[in-house]
């Protein structure tokens, strides 16, 4: 039961970070969505709102990375393709005003959320690293791969912000577009 607890806890952080970012994240509506007891804060969480917020990233990027390792296909042109298809739900998320859990962890970056910034760079490095294993098994070489790797995940993440700040998914289509045409070159 604790068990069970605590992962509806890190749920519900989850779905804060996306809508609220981490300085709207409370622990009253966590506690709220999950149906947990005030007392579960911080005998799951002893680090309190920082501990449950990197949980929470790291567990929704684990999720991200398991969902990228399932993009396989033929070229490095499809699988930045099927990168794009993956991210365009996100990106119409975004316009209607939810963001990435992982992202929100870093805002405000500084000292004291080092640890969030961590965990953060963390996730972000595993997201690339599938992504350019995907690509290296498409017939992409090692160095290609690592850099059109990242434009994917800086154009997910980038596609994000701009979606949500203009309520459109104009932004991430144009740069959709654009990666997919330097796959096309490759």
């Amino acid at each position: 039961m604790a068990k069970e607890t605590r992962s509806r806890m890190v749920d519900a952080a989850v779905d804060a970070l996306r809508e609220r970012g981490l300085q709207g994240m409370s622990f009253t509506d966590v506690l709220a969505q999950s149906g947990a007891a005030r007392g579960a804060i911080y005998h799951h969480f002893p680090g309190g709102k920082n501990q449950l917020a990197a949980e929470a990233a790291v567990q929704h990027g684990r999720e991200v990375r398991d969902r990228l390792a399932e993009l396989g296909a033929a070229d490095p042109k499809g699988v930045a393709a099927a990168f794009v298809e993956f991210a365009r739900p996100v990106a119409q998320a975004a316009a209607q005003g939810a963001g990435c859990a992982v992202a929100a962890v870093t805002v405000p970056a500084n000292e004291e959320n080092g640890e969030l910034c961590r965990a953060a760079t963390a996730t972000f490095a595993s997201w690339t690293e599938q992504l350019e294993r995907n690509l290296q098994q498409a017939g992409l070489a090692a160095t290609d791969a690592e850099e059109k790797a990242a434009l994917l995940v800086a154009l997910l993440e980038g596609a994000q912000v701009l979606c949500r700040a203009s309520g459109s998914t104009e932004a991430f289509e144009r740069a959709a577009r654009a990666a997919l045409t330097l796959f096309a070159e490759s």
